[in-house]
């Protein structure tokens, strides 16, 4: 019997971009991100690992998650010339194909489909690792994982929300398997 790869997924804590529905840009964790991080209890693993965007790195830090490595695998979705405007500044029918078809890459970054792949790729990573690992990431990989994981269509991408400090936790068997989503770290 094969042993049980268990992944921690954390979201990252709330920044401005977050609150003001923008784009992401590398930006820091705002005052709300921070507080909240400072009240979550404190995890552990045989290995952490980030996202390379200032936020998650922040993120992993304030909640004590020390000598994390980054990997570029778990990077935000690239939004290429979207980065840092709100949807209220883009052409209304690009944001409607973007929300509904996830080979979408019109802003010239990712498509939902690429990040998808993408995490696929890693997740099989680290099914071979045989340790316990927390990923501290974005809401777009979190999504991505679960895609995965479910087996579910593309289009699914949209139909979950990952709030901050969202915990999604994977068992791999053989398989990767859900087995639970919570707000903010709980315990190990």
């Amino acid at each position: 019997m094969s042993s049980v790869v268990r992944l921690s997924l954390v979201s990252h804590a709330a920044t401005d971009a977050l609150r003001l529905v923008r784009f992401p840009i590398d930006e820091s964790l705002n005052e709300v991100g921070r507080r909240e991080c400072r009240k979550a209890a404190r995890m552990a693993a045989a290995r952490i690992v980030t996202a390379p965007e200032l936020r998650t790195i922040q993120t992993a830090e304030a909640l004590g998650l020390l000598g994390a490595t980054t990997d570029s695998a778990l990077a935000d979705v690239d939004h290429g010339s979207w980065r840092g405007l709100s949807m209220q500044d883009l052409p209304p029918d690009d944001v409607a194909t973007w929300l509904s078809d996830p080979t979408f890459a019109g802003h010239g970054g990712e498509s939902i489909v690429d990040v998808i792949e993408r995490v696929r790729t890693w997740l099989d990573r680290v099914a071979d690792t045989e340790t316990e690992t927390i990923a501290v990431t974005h809401p777009a990989v979190v999504r991505a994982a679960v895609i995965v994981t479910l087996d579910a269509p593309p289009d699914a991408f949209w139909r979950m929300d990952i709030a901050p400090l969202c915990i999604t936790r994977l068992h791999h068997r053989g398989a990767w398997t859900l087995r639970s989503t919570s707000f903010g770290p709980e315990p190990h």
